[in-house]
């Protein structure tokens, strides 16, 4: 069997943060920033608590079948809530949203890349 890579998002919002919970985020802000945003084996955080309370995680899990994705969202937003448990920050409205990579469409390079070879 080949393994299969998904990409899983969850997302959520900061819940009842204390003014110091709020200040440590904010002092490392520059580290979850959205322009930073990749996709990690476990979990990659960001966030702009200036404009909203609004977060997003962004795992990559692994399976053999296309079926395994739901137990890798699974996994996902257990670290998620985890992470932010371990931290005392509230959270609410956590939901998760994957994608399967082999079933995923050619990128413009991956196209660019067939028609040289074809």
């Amino acid at each position: 069997m080949t393994k299969r890579t998904f990409r899983i998002t969850v997302r959520g919002s900061f819940d009842a943060l204390t003014d110091e919970q709020r200040a440590g985020l904010q002092a490392e802000a520059a580290a979850h920033d959205v322009l930073r945003a990749e996709f990690t084996d476990e979990g990659h955080l960001t966030y702009d608590l200036a404009a909203r309370p609004f977060f997003t995680f962004r795992f990559l899990e692994y399976g053999e079948e296309a079926e395994d994705v739901a137990a890798a969202s699974v996994r996902a937003e257990t670290a998620a809530e985890l992470w932010l448990t371990e931290r005392g920050y509230g959270y609410k409205n956590l939901k998760s949203q994957a994608q399967d990579m082999a079933a995923a469409a050619p990128g413009a390079r991956q196209k660019q890349e067939a028609r040289k070879k074809g």
